[in-house]
């Protein structure tokens, strides 16, 4: 499936970790992913783990994009409707 897929982007990270991170936690539950990073150049350079212009693109295979934004907690609200 994923030689032939095409990938499509889940999220865009802040950070080289954050998107390591969320890869990791995806490959933990059977979802092969990739990290594009653009011209990753943070404050100190290449290879610094803090937050970069562009941020970092998620990957996955097209198919299993809405498995891996559930996996990650995309689809939840980031702060609790306090009109709810």
């Amino acid at each position: 499936m994923t030689d032939r897929a095409e990938w499509a982007k889940v999220t865009t990270c802040r950070s080289m970790i954050e998107a390591e991170l969320s890869a990791q936690t995806l490959e933990a539950s059977g979802i092969p992913s990739r990290i594009r990073a653009h011209d990753l150049v943070g404050v100190f350079g290449p290879g610094f783990q803090g937050s970069v212009p562009r941020g970092v693109d998620l990957m996955v295979p097209s198919p299993l994009v809405t498995e891996a934004r559930e996996v990650l907690g995309l689809d939840d609200p980031p702060f609790p409707n306090p009109a709810a």
